[in-house]
């Protein structure tokens, strides 16, 4: 027998209100002028892996970033919005699909995993592609 219908629909996340806070930290931090919004959101191991708009990947420690993303001036900093596209929680674990929309050319679609320890959430990866590659996302 398959199932079907609400036997495949996932549970409520229960911390949901505390990951999305993660999520707009990462998102409303950016161009603040204060590296420690993001720190606060992720991890200090914390890595990402992202493909360009032509496809060539790029693979970076977040803490290298975070100084330079907390001071842009141009980009991404004139207005990002955090749209949450999916929220799933098993436990301890977390995974958001998030679309990180710009008011310019500059969109994304990320995953972001985070993990709750010590009852903290904490973004610990993120995965990411330029909008033009997200299958309309």
């Amino acid at each position: 027998m398959t199932p079907s219908g609400d036997e495949y629909r996932p549970a409520d996340a229960p911390d949901r209100d505390e990951i999305i806070r993660i999520m707009h930290l990462y998102t409303d931090s950016w161009g603040k002028g204060d590296p420690s919004l993001f720190k606060e959101a992720f991890r200090d191991d914390a890595w990402m892996l992202f493909l360009e708009a032509d496809g060539t990947p790029v693979k970076r420690r977040i803490w290298d970033e975070i100084d330079r993303w907390a001071t842009m001036e141009t980009g991404v900093t004139s207005g990002v919005t955090c749209r949450i596209i999916s929220l799933i929680q098993a436990g301890d674990i977390a995974n958001v699909l998030l679309g990180f929309d710009t008011d310019g050319p500059d969109d994304w679609v990320d995953l972001h995993n985070l993990i709750r320890i010590d009852g903290v959430w904490k973004i610990t990866n993120k995965t990411a592609v330029h909008r033009s590659r997200a299958g309309g996302a």
